[in-house]
């Protein structure tokens, strides 16, 4: 599982605090989701034309940027016709992309 982003530093102690109190069965799962909402910093979202703006930011054709992002030709069109939305992980491959170009992907 992916090392959880959270909010702050702040957030990320109470959030290990909620953590203890759930194993200890002190609180309950419905609780303990409210404090993930509350203390996690949540994936972006990215509409059709973020992600064509990105991917042409970086000047790569769809199939380069599947393949550095790991996934399809035919998922990087949907994400650019707005017919599918990019799931968390590859919401967080777009974040860095946006932020860093890809030379992060060394």
């Amino acid at each position: 599982m992916a090392k959880a982003r959270f909010r702050s530093d702040a957030s990320e102690a109470v959030h290990s605090a909620a953590s203890g109190l759930y194993r200890a069965k002190v609180i309950d799962k419905k609780t303990m989701r409210e404090y993930d909402d509350l203390c996690i910093e949540k994936a972006p979202e990215f509409d059709a034309k973020e992600i064509a703006r990105i991917r042409k930011g970086v000047n790569v054709s769809q199939g380069v940027f599947a393949v550095y992002l790991n996934t399809t030709v035919s998922t990087v069109r949907q994400w650019e016709q707005g017919d599918k939305k990019p799931s968390g992980i590859a919401a967080r491959m777009l974040q860095l992309v946006e932020k860093n170009g890809l030379g992060i992907f060394g």
